[in-house]
């Protein structure tokens, strides 16, 4: 896989319309206020007008700068030499527990310069929401942890609705596509032991297409995900962010994505979102956590695990 590879015409189907609404506008202006940092916009996301002006929102902990290199992400890449914003977590969530947001995903850099990779930021930040804004539901896209258990149970026990972890493509492509440190298999593990941690924490996880895998691949890296527990697996395709990324080798089909999703779906996840610009934060799909969650905190008799490994009555209010 080449980088100086021709590019490929984009086909009809790869559009996407420009950003507008209020709660888009409203969130964009607490952002530059603030100088928080989004993974829609840092990774160019496709879906940042849908999902920001429907009330979800990826904000980026830690900083912009990632001490990974994987060669599809737009991220800037860099030492940080352990600095840490030690009012993040306060900054982030005053501006959401602020905001129009009923669904947001709390994600970072890879920040391997730090003894536990910034969970601590992570856990802090997710327990102040959930201080601030009980019906808030609050998804955490976490980094690998170098394998770190201690760092995972940091952020499990700080009571996400959702922990997510992105294996990132197909098995066999990983070593050219992520950075070396990074590993399918390393990646698996973390996302097996959420639930050895906490068996009702549903877990998430996403698959580009488009880099030169197989169909058979993905399924079959799917059904890797879900021998690990995993509830919620999301497909969509590669778009390269400039020259210097990883080409694109092949534009899926929608009824490619439409055949995926089938496949996805008979390996029994609870949500399988899959299409063109699906990424692993979507609207789509976090809508359905929304109302699972919601519908699940309901039903007579459901409790869920406390921060001290206790079983209470969930004390969320309605969205």
């Amino acid at each position: 896989m080449r980088r100086d590879e021709p590019l490929l015409p984009k086909p009809e189907w790869v559009r996407v319309p420009m950003p507008s609404g209020p709660v888009y506008a409203d969130l964009r202006s607490r952002l530059k206020v603030s100088s928080l940092h989004t993974v829609c916009q840092e990774a160019l996301c496709p879906n940042m007008g849908e999902c920001w002006a429907q009330g979800t929102a990826t904000i980026m902990l830690l900083g912009e700068v990632c001490t990974r290199g994987c060669r599809f992400c737009n991220v800037k890449t860099g030492n940080p030499r352990g600095v840490v914003d030690l009012e993040e977590s306060a900054r982030v969530a005053g501006e959401i527990i602020e905001s129009r947001l009923k669904y947001v995903v709390l994600t970072c850099v890879d920040r391997d310069d730090l003894p536990d990779g910034g969970a601590f930021v992570f856990a802090d930040t997710v327990r102040r929401l959930k201080a601030g804004r009980p019906e808030l539901r609050v998804e955490t896209l976490i980094s690998d942890y170098r394998g770190s258990l201690e760092s995972l149970r940091t952020v499990v026990e700080s009571g996400p609705d959702v922990v997510a972890h992105n294996v990132e493509c197909a098995r066999r492509l990983t070593p050219e596509v992520r950075d070396p440190r990074a590993s399918f298999d390393q990646s698996l593990a973390l996302l097996r032991r959420v639930k050895e941690l906490d068996s009702t924490r549903l877990s998430k996880s996403s698959i580009m297409v488009g880099l030169g895998e197989t169909f058979e691949e993905v399924l079959e890296s799917a059904r890797e995900l879900r021998a690990a527990g995993v509830d919620i697996v999301t497909f969509g395709q590669y778009l390269r962010p400039s020259a210097k990324h990883l080409p694109v080798r092949r534009y899926w089909h929608p009824d490619e994505f439409k055949a995926l999703e089938a496949g996805a779906r008979a390996l029994g996840f609870l949500y399988v979102a899959s299409g063109v610009f699906v990424r692993s934060s979507y609207r789509a799909a976090e809508l359905f956590l929304h109302q699972h969650l919601e519908s699940r905190d309901a039903a007579p008799g459901t409790a869920t695990k406390t921060e001290g490994g206790k079983k209470d009555k969930d004390k969320h209010g309605p969205a």
